[in-house]
């Protein structure tokens, strides 16, 4: 279990090298569905779906779940809801990032009852991203998460010659 990083920054990159597509929030009414879907089509866009590996397919399927536990996490916690999600991508690694008007940063609970419902949301987090955190943004926080694409490139040549 890796806990929350301190130590990265709490923005990607400058925008020479990262692409970055974002969904901004008016409450949390229907955020998780959106968040999805909206990370769905940009998952598409970078080719990572539709997958051409089972690793990839995983990967792709975690990230979304990982998208939909952090902005449950601010309907849940934040007045107001998410603010907006960020995804970025430079084309090795993906950073997802969800601003929100609470200024509490997240934590893992020490200990959660596996069957018990809630309180699991980070621990999926912790387990399946390469890192996670959270910063101050505009009065609240932005809690983001990395992932690495699993993407073997010789399978993406095959695909393109075949597509």
């Amino acid at each position: 279990m890796k806990g929350p990083s301190t130590h990265r920054p709490g923005r990607a990159p400058a925008a020479a090298t990262w692409e970055t597509k974002r969904l901004a929030f008016a409450g949390s009414e229907g955020a998780v569905q959106r968040s999805r879907e909206f990370s769905r089509e940009a998952l598409r866009s970078w080719r990572w779906l539709p997958a051409v590996s089972e690793e990839q397919l995983a990967v792709s399927e975690d990230v979304l779940l990982m998208v939909s536990e952090l902005v449950t996490n601010a309907c849940l916690h934040a007045p107001g809801g998410p603010r907006e999600l960020r995804l970025n991508w430079n084309g090795a690694r993906l950073r997802v990032e969800v601003a929100d008007a609470c200024p509490v940063p997240p934590r893992l609970r020490p200990s959660v009852d596996p069957g018990r419902p809630g309180g699991h949301g980070l621990r999926v987090v912790d387990r399946l991203s390469r890192a996670w955190g959270s910063v101050p943004e505009d009065g609240g926080k932005l809690v983001w998460l990395e992932v690495s694409f699993p993407l073997d490139h010789r399978a993406v040549d095959r695909y393109e010659q075949l597509s």
